[in-house]
């Protein structure tokens, strides 16, 4: 697991300092380029979707990265707190 957590830290995406929730619509929008109201508007879009929309938006939540690096769902299974 921790060769994954790893992996997922060196991909460079962070969650983004424009958050207002989990800030993955921020992260979205500065990896991308785009304006990040237009990106939180196209996350809540897919809500429309119930399972797909919030399931990949907890998902995303759990595997993305903080600015410190640290990841939820690491911390969930007992993974290191600090980095």
């Amino acid at each position: 697991m921790r060769k994954l957590f790893d992996a997922i830290r060196n991909t460079g995406f962070r969650r983004g300092p424009d958050r207002v929730l989990g800030g993955i619509s921020g992260s979205l929008a500065r990896t991308t380029g785009l304006n990040v109201w237009l990106v939180r508007l196209l996350v809540l879009a897919s809500f429309l979707l119930p399972v797909l929309g919030i399931g990949a938006y907890l998902v995303a939540w759990a595997l993305t990265p903080w600015q410190d690096g640290s990841i939820p769902l690491e911390q969930a299974f007992g993974g290191r707190l600090e980095r």
